[in-house]
């Protein structure tokens, strides 16, 4: 098992999207975040079943940076309750895994 991660987050506009990309990158809490454009969304909120338009954050990260992370995206998002959600990778290229070591 490696020390790397994905971290998925959603947003509803392109501007919100590179403004969170943009400070997880700058603050060296991500090596790279990829922006998913239009995906559709449908969950429940409130009680109430919503779909909605949005865009797919993948975040590559280390494990250990996985809070500050979080705490980035809580700062930077609009949403109540933005999506944070990290998965491990089990295994990568050595470059690349290096290459995510040097970027956080």
């Amino acid at each position: 098992m490696s020390d790397f991660a994905i971290v998925l987050t959603t947003t509803d506009t392109s501007e919100s999207a590179q403004r969170i990309a943009r400070a997880l990158v700058e603050r060296k809490l991500a090596a790279c975040v990829n922006i998913v454009p239009l995906i559709e969304s449908v969950y429940r909120w409130k009680g109430v079943v919503e779909t909605a338009q949005e865009l797919l954050l993948i975040i590559k990260t280390s494990t250990k940076r996985f809070a500050d992370v979080e705490k980035a995206i809580r700062e930077v998002h609009h949403y109540e309750l933005p999506e944070c959600v990290m998965v491990r990778i089990e295994q990568g290229s050595e470059e690349y895994l290096r290459w995510i070591a040097d970027g956080v």
